[in-house]
Formats: C-alpha cells, sequence, structure tokens
C-alpha cells in the first residue's frame, strides 16, 4: 500500500490573494463548484487538467521556516519566466544563474508574502545545454 500527495498547502496571511497570486503565475483554476471569495480563510486551487492542487490556509504566525517549490517554465526561457513574475509582483530573492558555469543555475523568487520560489531553466534550455 502506498499513500498519494491529495495537495500541498501554503500557510499565509491572505489566503485569497495569495491563491489570486499565483493561479495568475501557475495558469490555475479554482476548483469546480467552489469558487474562492474575498474573505475565504481557506483558498485551494488547481492545475486546469484537474490535477496538482494547491492550498492557501491563513494562519496567525509568520513565516519562520524554508519551504518553497521549484517551478520549470514550460513555453518560456527561465530568464523570460522571472521577467514575467517581476512584472507580476514577485521581488529577486537571489540569483544564481551562473552558479555552476553560463546558462546553469537558478533564480530565487518571492511572492508577494514573501514566500520563497526557485525558477530552474525550461526542459528546452536543459536540452540544449552543453
Amino acid at each position: 500500500m502506498t499513500s498519494r500527495i491529495s495537495h500541498t498547502t501554503v500557510d499565509c496571511a491572505d489566503a485569497y490573494r495569495l491563491s489570486a497570486w499565483w493561479k495568475q503565475v501557475l495558469d490555475y483554476t479554482d476548483l469546480p463548484g467552489d469558487p474562492n471569495e474575498a474573505g475565504d480563510e481557506e483558498c485551494m486551487i488547481q492545475r486546469r487538467d484537474s490535477g496538482h492542487q494547491l492550498l492557501f490556509i491563513e494562519v496567525p504566525d509568520r513565516k519562520t521556516g524554508k519551504n518553497h517549490l521549484d517551478l520549470r517554465p514550460t513555453d518560456r526561457s527561465r530568464d523570460e519566466e522571472v521577467e514575467r513574475l517581476l512584472a507580476a509582483g514577485a521581488t529577486l530573492v537571489d540569483d544564481q544563474r551562473d552558479r555552476h558555469g553560463p546558462s546553469t543555475g537558478w533564480v530565487v523568487l518571492a511572492d508577494p508574502e514573501g514566500n520563497e520560489f526557485c525558477i530552474l531553466r525550461s526542459d528546452a534550455e536543459r536540452a540544449t545545454a552543453p
């Protein structure tokens, strides 16, 4: 017997605002029949194919540890995705793009509540790298 991951949970101060931001970043949507609304203390979003789900839950305490998502762009380069997310309100935390040589590494960004996430190179970039 095994288990499967039901969803990923993100503790936050404003579940609605943060779920709306991540919907834009990941092109996720609300659950059918369960729309998220301003003031909701818990907001669930999911991939459009009814796949992976993210649950945002309001908690009184601020982030004290490091938990993060690693994102791999599907239709653009890592650098193009970094620019898109910075324009959408992410903040730059650490730039490790050339950590192991040119065209390698990742970029650490933070969402509007300071939750860190990494932008990795796309599969296409990885396939053409030396």
